[in-house]
């Protein structure tokens, strides 16, 4: 069930709606706004697809570990994530260009919130599930804040057949970008970061990166539990997964090398063992003695 807003945030929320339904262009000050008390839990389908906004904080610390020029936020609510993706003032100052940013999200409500926030990102209103059939092109890297756990859903992934969205969307991600950063939930993980990192064991991870060969990697050490009472109605426990195919494939060679090597020792014939002949040591000489056996004189 949808929570409750309390008064406080039910004004804020509807002073939200109405930046939105404004006929002018926002502010930055006002696109924040919005993004700060627009409340997803305003929208009753939100149970039916488990949306919970970014909270701000984590988005800004995801911003860190996403590279290259296009990136696609898949699942991108109002737009929060790809918000803080755009790395804007530090783009400028480095005299780099404008990040190209699609966002891709199924709920038209959101999708309308998410074009006057983030009016410089092209957004595509589908299921995530059918992303890799609309011929969108390469990008630098996916990103993504899904929906948790056993999610109806219009069908699977590519190569992945389970049941959680989130590896569903991770799936999808792997067809469009080589690189990737997700936010999961932390049994999903194949680790966990509070006060260190911790290698876990994780059966629901292990399916999916035996079926799609997909390797979820460690962030430099972004602690997500500073911000779990920050989300709203909900306070999950979550990492953040990085994605390389670049370095996916590389481990994947190094890995077909070093078995065909094995292999190769394995068929390589044996020569025989030689035992080696060990020769008689020489015998020393017996005494020389004089011809008529007599004493011999010095």
């Amino acid at each position: 069930m949808a929570g409750k807003l309390s008064k406080e945030q039910t004004k804020q929320h509807n002073r939200a709606r109405q930046l939105v339904d404004m006929a002018r262009d926002l502010t930055d000050e006002e696109r924040e706004f919005v993004l700060d008390h627009f409340h997803e839990s305003a929208n009753m389908g939100r149970t039916l697809d488990g949306a919970f906004f970014t909270p701000a904080e984590l988005a800004s610390e995801l911003h860190h570990v996403i590279p290259g020029d296009r990136v696609i936020d898949l699942c991108a609510g109002i737009g929060r994530l790809a918000w803080h993706a755009r790395d804007y003032w530090i783009r400028r100052w480095e005299g780099l260009p404008p990040r190209e940013i699609v966002c891709v999200e199924k709920d038209p409500e959101y999708v309308r919130v998410g074009r006057r926030v983030l009016p410089e990102a092209k957004w595509i209103c589908a299921d995530v599930l059918d992303v890799p059939g609309m011929d969108l092109g390469p990008f630098d890297c996916a990103i993504s804040n899904p929906p948790f756990g056993r999610i109806k859903r219009s069908g699977d992934a590519p190569g992945y057949r389970g049941p959680l969205f989130e590896f569903h969307v991770i799936a999808v991600a792997e067809t469009l970008a080589r690189r990737g950063a997700f936010i999961i939930p932390r049994e999903s993980a194949p680790f966990r970061i509070e006060t260190g990192f911790v290698r876990q064991d994780s059966a629901a991870y292990e399916r999916f990166h035996r079926e799609t060969g997909i390797t979820l990697r460690p962030n430099p050490g972004i602690p997500t539990d500073e911000f779990r009472d920050q989300w709203r109605d909900a306070s999950p426990a979550v990492e953040i997964v990085l994605h390389n195919r670049d370095e996916d494939e590389l481990e994947a060679r190094a890995e077909r090398a070093a078995l065909a090597e094995r292999e190769a020792v394995a068929i390589r014939p044996r020569r025989p063992k030689t035992t080696r002949r060990t020769s008689a040591a020489p015998q020393a000489a017996p005494p020389s003695r004089s011809c008529d056996g007599g004493d011999t004189l010095f």
